[in-house]
């Protein structure tokens, strides 16, 4: 299947490594130009190096999207390397060892939100401002959380948020011909990700959940999400908006 890729524009945050550096390398392979946006400059331009040595268009992006001077600055490099943004997929995430309502601290709080929720907010709000001459699609990376009972509070508060703000995105921005969709993993495991260091640290814990909680056995990959992140950004998928699709084998439980 043709995904209609070829030449497109695509700034991806949270991309050195997981979901964000899988997601870059299945747009690449369908022919999209990249920015490819992390903190951490080290292996942000190692997997912009491997990118380039398969012949992909890649510029880079090191900075904090949860800033908005982040954001604006991510968007910036995208257009100033290809002079505009087709796609935007909104990574950058995580729980940052937050607990439950009782516990989690005001700085938890903010944290995770910035990372979670305003890290969409800004990156979106500068991606649009480009978007809005040509149409795009944005894409936000959430988490099966955002629909149901998770132990975070904040992590659980974020992400419902962005289920929400996904679906207000995309009625508000439909005239600009601007899909916006988010995607919904479950628990996905990858060198380095929270999921590989508990299996490490609490081995017979995981495999309980495995065997108790997954209903295939296992956890997801990286290169799974990516897959269905892809296609919402083609136009195979022109009339998919609004959506938030789960990406778990069955581990959610809602409806």
């Amino acid at each position: 299947m043709n995904l209609e890729l070829t030449g497109k524009a695509a700034l991806v945050t949270g991309s050195s490594r997981g979901i964000g550096r899988a997601i870059a390398f299945a747009l690449a392979r369908e022919g999209a130009r990249l920015c490819l946006s992390a903190r951490n400059a080290e292996p942000l331009e190692q997997t912009a190096a491997e990118l380039r040595a398969s012949g992909v268009q890649v510029t880079t992006a090191v900075g904090d999207v949860a800033t908005p001077e982040g954001a604006r600055a991510a968007v910036e490099a995208t257009v100033h390397a290809f002079g505009t943004v087709d796609i935007l997929v909104n990574n950058v995430g995580g729980s940052g060892g937050a607990g439950s309502f009782e516990h989690a601290t005001a700085a938890q709080w903010t944290d995770v939100l910035d990372r979670n929720l305003l890290a969409a907010v800004w990156c979106s709000q500068r991606a649009v401002e480009t978007m809005r001459e040509r149409g795009g699609c944005i894409v936000h990376i959430n988490s099966i959380y955002g629909r149901e009972y998770a132990t975070s509070a904040p992590y659980t508060a974020a992400k419902a948020g962005l289920t929400a703000l996904t679906k207000e995105m995309a009625i508000d921005l439909a005239r600009y011909r601007i899909r916006v969709n988010g995607v919904a993993p479950g628990s996905i495991l990858f060198p380095g990700g929270s999921w590989d260091r508990r299996q490490k640290a609490q081995p017979e814990k995981v495999e309980k959940l495995l065997r108790e909680e997954m209903p295939w056995g296992r956890f997801g990959t990286p290169e799974e999400v990516a897959d269905v992140v892809t296609f919402l950004c083609s136009e195979r998928a022109r009339w998919v908006t609004g959506a938030t699709l789960p990406i778990d084998g069955g581990q959610g439980r809602a409806f």
